[in-house]
């Protein structure tokens, strides 16, 4: 175990893996974000930092291929585990363990993704937080936590910032400050991305708009952040990019409204990422087989 610590930079592997929730292999992309998780509130940024570092060490404990832990690939999943429940659950010790548990067995469920080849993205972190939210809100008393109950803050430039709000929704983060610092730490990783993030959680906030969607929700951003994570995958199409993301935007945009209007998901907590997932997954589907 000593020479495998050796062989890995155990801190730029957790901020990497951080940077990872937006696909972002860029420690200071991982540091941008936990610089906002704490403007956002200290709780979320610990969450974080201690999920990100539970799957780092278990990855690294079993040996599992350190060229992935390096790129923060065990560190991503369970970090939004950490977030996830530390947003919508008060703050108790039992949930510090489920976290510490619900970290450990999304770097598992990460790891199948890996070994299978296959592009898992957040999805161990959807399962696995599913799974923990049905538990505690059948088998436990645990009461939400108080950042559920905070109300959104609104200004005369919600509109404008509802661009950016997305980014922050993607980490649970209604924080406008927050939401600026997430997009700059895709800034300075790839620019391009950025800004074809940026056009995605446009493509989300109009459809959102066309469909009657609640506007205080559209302001937050809850309706960008699952087709800007879309529109960052397919930033790096080597061939009709744009189109990619619009297509896969407006794909993952409907998934979402439609789960979101049926409320299917809501006995586990709510769509979360799945909308970007099932999106990804279906656009790349049909860009393999238009490449046919």
């Amino acid at each position: 175990m000593n020479k495998q610590f050796s062989q890995i930079s155990f801190f730029n592997a957790i901020a990497n893996g951080i940077g990872q929730i937006m696909l972002q292999e860029n420690k200071w992309t991982g540091l941008f974000f936990i610089a906002g998780l704490f403007i956002g509130n200290w709780q979320y940024a610990v969450a974080a930092i201690v999920a990100a570092a539970v799957g780092t060490m278990l990855a690294i404990v079993l040996a599992f291929n350190n060229d992935n832990i390096n790129a923060g690939l065990y560190g991503f999943s369970p970090a939004l585990v950490g977030i996830a429940l530390i947003f919508l659950f008060a703050n108790t010790l039992f949930v510090w363990i489920l976290i510490i548990a619900g970290a450990i067995a999304a770097a598992l469920l990460q790891h199948l993704f890996i070994t299978k080849k296959i592009s898992g993205y957040t999805f161990p972190f959807i399962v696995i937080t599913w799974l923990l939210i049905f538990f505690i809100r059948n088998y436990t008393t645990i009461p939400p936590s108080n950042f559920m109950q905070t109300k959104f803050m609104q200004t005369q430039f919600d509109n404008f910032f509802s661009l950016t709000n997305g980014f922050g929704e993607v980490m649970f983060q209604s924080n406008k400050l927050s939401g600026i610092l997430f997009f700059i730490g895709v800034l300075i990783s790839k620019p391009i991305t950025a800004l074809y993030a940026l056009a995605a959680s446009l493509i989300g906030i109009l459809v959102a708009l066309l469909n009657g969607q609640m506007i205080e929700q559209i302001q937050m951003g809850l309706f960008g952040f699952n087709t800007l994570l879309t529109a960052i995958v397919f930033s790096a199409s080597k061939k009709l990019t744009a189109l990619w993301v619009v297509i896969g935007s407006v794909i993952t945009i409907a998934i979402h409204i439609l789960l979101v209007n049926y409320a299917v998901l809501n006995i586990v907590g709510g769509v979360f990422t799945f909308p970007f997932v099932a999106g990804t997954w279906i656009t790349l589907f049909i860009q393999k087989n238009v490449a046919k």
